[in-house]
């Protein structure tokens, strides 16, 4: 074979073996892209909690802290239906978990008054909302203490569930919500309920 021939044919070869060399190299780095970014992916959907809580920044709300039950808040049976939280309205509002902070759910909440957040907190700014929690799960009937110490007071059925189901208040915990936890208006309990719960979330925390 003439020497040109020859020396074709190795640039040939070699370069063909460059080609596949430089084909398995990109081949091999997008094979590791795709595992690291499967990989992220599975971190960022694994910061959401797996059983159906959403985490504070998932909730989009800073929670605070509930409230000091001194001094007492100044309340005032005042429903009206102009699209804020007003004390004998149930809300429904992101809530935080008693046992963790960082993580909660929407529920509703019936309100009892407006005040500054450093009235009743160490934490937020500005107006917060004060309320208790609503729950549709039967404790008992009239007001009554659960095995945990959680005092809770009947108010019957409303347009605030869907479903008409009795609901209870729990009265010893106080809430205090951000406006920006607070969603939207669901219904407002009678003048008479409202007092109901006032006057046993007064005992409990020692207002009268």
């Amino acid at each position: 074979m003439a020497l040109g021939s020859q020396l074709g044919s190795i640039l040939t070869r070699l370069a063909r073996s460059r080609t596949a060399r430089r084909a398995a190299r990109d081949l091999g780095r997008s094979a590791v892209e795709a595992i690291q970014g499967r990989q992220d992916r599975g971190a960022r959907a694994g910061d959401a909690p797996a059983d159906g809580r959403s985490s504070r920044e998932a909730g989009g709300h800073a929670a605070l802290a509930d409230r000091s039950s001194s001094p007492a808040p100044s309340i005032s049976y005042s429903p009206s239906a102009d699209g804020d939280a007003d004390p004998g309205e149930i809300v429904w509002g992101w809530v935080p978990f008693e046992e963790d902070m960082g993580k909660g759910k929407d529920r509703p909440v019936l309100v009892l008054a407006l005040e500054d957040a450093a009235v009743g907190g160490h934490d937020g700014s500005g107006q917060v909302v004060i309320g208790l929690m609503l729950t549709s799960r039967d404790r008992g009937s009239g007001t009554h203490t659960d095995a945990h110490g959680s005092t809770y007071v009947d108010i019957g059925t409303g347009a605030w569930d869907r479903e008409q189901r009795p609901s209870e208040v729990r009265v010893d915990r106080l809430l205090r919500l951000p406006a920006s936890a607070v969603r939207r208006e669901g219904a407002s309990i009678d003048r008479s309920r409202f007092e109901t719960v006032v006057a046993e979330t007064g005992r409990v925390h020692g207002w009268r």
